[in-house]
This record gives C-alpha cells, sequence and structure tokens, in this order.
C-alpha cells in the first residue's frame, strides 16, 4: 500500500484529503507543518507530498526545497495546495509536480495522485 504525506496546518482540510486518500486505497500519514513533515518524511517514507503553502515554522516553499535537497527527495511528486500563493507554486515547476488552488476539487486531486503514484504499490 502506497502512503501519502499530508502537511497542512488546517486540521479539516488534512482530514478531508486524508479519508478521501484512504477510500482510494493509500495509507495516509500527516504532519501540521514542514518541520514535522520532515521528521514524518524520514519515518514513514512515502510516495507523495501534499502541502500547503502557508504554514507556521516552515512554510511550503521550503518544506518543498527541504525534500528535494534529500537524496530519496529529489524526484518525489510533491503536490502543492494553496489559498493564495498558487503562483510562487507554478513559477517553481522543479519543486512542485502539481499545484491546487483552495478550494480544490477533491476529485482532480484524487485523479493527480493516481497519475503519479498506484495505491497498490509496494
Amino acid at each position: 500500500m502506497s502512503t501519502i504525506l499530508i502537511v497542512d496546518d488546517e486540521y479539516l482540510i488534512a482530514d478531508i484529503l486524508g479519508y478521501a486518500l484512504e477510500d482510494e486505497g493509500y495509507m495516509v500519514v500527516k504532519a501540521s507543518n514542514g518541520k514535522k513533515g520532515l521528521e514524518v518524511l524520514d519515518r514513514e517514507r512515502p510516495a507523495l507530498v501534499i502541502t500547503d503553502f502557508m504554514m507556521p515554522v516552515m512554510d511550503g516553499l521550503e518544506f518543498a526545497k527541504a525534500i528535494r535537497a534529500r537524496p530519496a527527495g529529489s524526484h518525489m511528486p510533491i503536490l502543492l495546495m494553496s489559498g493564495a500563493q498558487g503562483p510562487i507554486g507554478r513559477s517553481n515547476p522543479e519543486l512542485f509536480a502539481a499545484v491546487f488552488d483552495k478550494p480544490f476539487d477533491i476529485d482532480a486531486v484524487i485523479a493527480k495522485v493516481r497519475e503519479f503514484v498506484d495505491p497498490t504499490a509496494y
């Protein structure tokens, strides 16, 4: 089962997205900011990361750069969800495989996750 890491300080958004992905067969782990996300990343080794942009401690841009600086993260798909910072994400295609503006279409996010990760892969 493939693991997806969701990093968002808005618990409701993380929960809704997490439940939807679990219904699709993915295992989901969550973190409330980029720093905690890096800790989870090292422990869980997810196949894909979904991150918010505006978060305390470490924002989504800093988080994505930290992932890319790690050998295991150089090719990991990172999806950005943002209420206002989508243009920043879109101007950094080397960091983000896709950018979704909030409010996002959950079906579109799931479809994009499926493009990168098979839920049954190990």
